[in-house]
């Protein structure tokens, strides 16, 4: 019996594992309170991936009936996955929400920015995204990075002071004793905050089943066509193909983690809903952000780069 069939035969969640849920859902949810009680000019960033989602069914949970006090933020690369973006488009109508899109070609295009000789997106963000958060005057952000994803965001605070320029610095972090927050900061700086800081990736597929969330399909096993680079299943779009001496087969597989189509990697799999997802994920010992994003491969620092220049 392989590692995930044994995690298939597993049973229902145990108390303790529910009380666990109910424990992060209620941290989440007194972290968003606290916000919209604190900051005057909110933002929720939101890519239509598993963890944005998760973060805007909590936001929506925390302020039902009322609608979410404040706009969504997409940064969009414009080397997004269709299933993706059709599915950020229909949540968006769905709950009657704000969309804020801001668009890297669009300051490739006036020249604020150049395109990378790999033809990766990723890293061209942070520009887009200081710049909107600049003229929006957005004094809080809600991002939804997890602590167990990567080494560099494993050391983040709940609320992340920035400063004027976006960035990140260590030594003016402040100590977050008996969830208390300070949100305390100067003009033009701001706060990023991660209400989902302390979840894992299992948490995260555990909840989204017991709330029945709706993902992009392509979270679940799909036959698609890909080439292999650099240990990474890709696929072709409009960032581009593969060279001559890659292969193209098809193959199923689904996505653990959605990002910029031209580095972020599919994982062959026959997992086809949350539940087979859930064992698949307890069997792995690789995150989702190690094993399919090639750009955290960029360099032994390359999410603390950025983050220092002000995404993340």
């Amino acid at each position: 019996m392989t590692q995930v069939e044994r995690a298939a035969t597993e049973e229902p969640l145990t108390a303790s594992q529910t009380r666990a849920l109910d424990a992060l859902e209620s941290e989440a949810i007194h972290i968003f309170r606290e916000v919209a009680g604190e900051f005057d000019r909110p933002v929720v960033l939101f890519s239509g991936g598993k963890d944005s989602t998760l973060l805007l069914h909590l936001a929506i949970k925390s302020f039902w009936p009322a609608p979410v006090p404040f706009p969504l933020l997409h940064v969009d690369t414009g080397h997004n996955f269709d299933e993706v973006i059709d599915f950020r488009d229909r949540m968006v109508q769905r709950y009657g929400l704000r969309l804020v899109v801001a668009r890297v070609q669009d300051w490739i295009d006036d020249g604020r920015l150049a395109e990378r000789p790999d033809g990766t997106r990723n890293p061209l963000q942070t520009v887009p995204l200081l710049d909107t958060i600049n003229d929006n005057r957005y004094d809080a952000v809600f991002g939804g990075g997890r602590r167990d994803e990567e080494r560099a965001r494993a050391k983040e605070r709940i609320f992340s002071l920035r400063n004027a320029f976006g960035q990140w610095e260590p030594k003016r972090q402040r100590p977050e004793l008996w969830n208390l927050y300070n949100g305390r900061h100067k003009a033009g700086e701001h706060v990023r905050v991660f209400p989902l800081s302390n979840w894992t990736e299992l948490d995260v597929w555990r909840y989204i089943e017991r709330e029945r969330i709706e993902l992009p399909s392509i979270y679940f096993a799909h036959r698609r066509s890909v080439y292999l680079r650099d240990g990474m299943l890709l696929t072709s779009g409009p960032w581009g193909g593969p060279l001559e001496t890659e292969t193209v087969r098809e193959r199923t597989v689904r996505y653990r983690t959605v990002g910029d189509g031209s580095c972020t990697g599919a994982v062959e799999s026959d997992a086809a809903d949350v539940a087979t997802v859930i064992a698949e994920v307890a069997a792995s010992r690789l995150t989702e952000r190690g094993a399919t994003r090639a750009d955290d491969r960029l360099s032994e620092a390359a999410m603390e780069d950025r983050k220092r220049e002000g995404y993340f």
